[in-house]
């Protein structure tokens, strides 16, 4: 079956980064858009950034532009999200999703296989 897991959350100090990682399995990694998600709380879920299967597309969040860096490296099966810059606003609960062959700007709802999360927390 179809696994995302991804890791590299933890607690950064404002203007710290952090990197992401979400590493897939069971698919063909290749053929999918790979996205990334957060959630915090009280709040939907939103999208933050997406890359396409071969990498030549990517896109990104008004509040996340020039500070995030979405990367995928298909022969490891690993989308990454450098996250640069970060702000209190940026915390949350981070996913990345797959969705086959879609647009980097597909809603969330054409995104059919996701991690399970990594909390990402930015301190004042």
């Amino acid at each position: 079956q179809v696994q995302l897991v991804e890791s590299g959350g933890g607690l950064v100090q404002a203007g710290g980064s952090l990197r992401l990682s979400c590493a897939a399995s069971g698919l063909i990694f290749s053929s999918y858009t790979m996205g990334w998600f957060r959630q915090a709380p009280g709040k939907e879920r939103e999208s933050v950034a997406a890359i396409s299967w071969g990498g030549g597309n990517t896109y990104y969040a008004d509040s996340v532009k020039g500070r995030f860096t979405i990367s995928r490296d298909n022969a490891k099966n690993t989308v990454y999200l450098q996250m640069s810059s970060l702000k209190p606003e940026d915390t949350a609960v981070y996913y990345c999703a797959a969705n086959f062959r879609g647009d980097v700007g597909a809603a969330i709802r054409n995104y059919n296989h996701w991690g399970q999360g990594t909390q990402v927390t930015v301190s004042s």
